[in-house]
């Protein structure tokens, strides 16, 4: 939380305790001027006012409240970089659960992902994780956990996340690049050709990629747009336009579309170019579980 919204919230809530203090003091007052007991003078449907004073037992509980108020304050945390008294908070109660859970279930994880033979030392290929059914399970827990937001719980896609089980891989599809990508992370990057190129050879190199899948387009226009394409954009994509696994350079022959394959969204790719990010999960969930994931995504594609 910023200092801004600690300091916010510290002055709503001390505001308000003070506030109820100060109502309660001000109801406690007796200004009437009609001792104690007696009638203040009206009454309605034969029930007269008496100047009562306020009830002990909720006078008490409600002092009570706000002193509870001010301790519960001082020992959780409030102002600025104040962590309280007890030094408790969320994000450190998160990591002790996190802590817990990892010594809970670390052996199981380590048994899934490492050979027996090797004293649960060395690991497993991933391919043999993923003909195992149980380590699978894991697997596609962890994914369910921590990547379906992105690539859906069914591990498809949408529209800039890749579909995990066609078997078209930006940066390779075999065992060890799958992964380095889970592990380390992925940052493709399209640049915008529009400022470079101006809209006719945009309009251009759009009919060229278009026809590559096969679709009809005019000749004239696609043959001016592969002299673009060969100058600008076959340093990643390849001359061939297969693409190019070391840059995450997609393959534009194969119909597979990760923004769109219509000829509006294709030229906007070109035009204004794409940034996508794939984080790194390796220092976040550990190499046991990016191996069951790396499995588990293999054995989609895989069958």
């Amino acid at each position: 939380m910023s200092t801004f919204w600690s300091i916010w919230i510290t002055v709503i809530t001390l505001g308000s305790i003070f506030a109820c203090l100060a109502l309660l003091w001000m109801c406690d007052k007796d200004d009437t001027g009609v001792k104690e007991g007696e009638s203040m003078g009206h009454s309605f449907d034969g029930i007269e006012e008496l100047n009562n004073p306020l009830p002990k037992w909720w006078k008490y509980l409600f002092i009570f409240t706000c002193l509870g108020g001010f301790v519960y304050f001082a020992l959780y945390p409030g102002l600025g970089n104040y962590q309280g008294l007890l030094g408790w908070t969320s994000a450190n109660e998160y990591e002790r659960e996190i802590e817990s859970a990892n010594e809970k279930y670390a052996a199981v994880f380590n048994k899934l992902v490492k050979t027996e033979e090797s004293n649960f030392t060395e690991y497993r290929e991933i391919a043999d994780i993923a003909k195992d059914t149980e380590a699978v399970k894991v697997g596609q827990r962890l994914f369910l956990q921590n990547c379906s937001q992105c690539h859906g719980s069914s591990a498809r896609g949408a529209k800039g996340f890749p579909n995990l089980t066609d078997g078209d891989w930006l940066y390779g599809g075999s065992t060890a690049n799958i992964k380095t990508t889970i592990m380390h992370g992925r940052t493709g990057v399209m640049p915008a050709w529009l400022p470079v190129l101006g809209d006719k050879k945009i309009d251009q190199v759009t009919t060229y990629v278009v026809g590559l899948s096969g679709r009809k387009v005019n000749a004239r226009e696609e043959a001016a747009g592969k002299e673009v394409f060969l100058q600008t954009c076959s340093a990643c994509h390849g001359a061939d336009a297969k693409g190019m696994i070391m840059l995450g350079a997609p393959n534009l022959t194969d119909k597979i579309w990760l923004y769109g394959g219509s000829r509006k969204a294709i030229a906007q790719t070109i035009s204004y170019g794409r940034n996508g990010v794939m984080p790194a999960w390796g220092g976040i969930l550990g190499e046991d579980k990016v191996m069951l994931l790396s499995g588990y995504v293999y054995s989609l594609s895989v069958k």
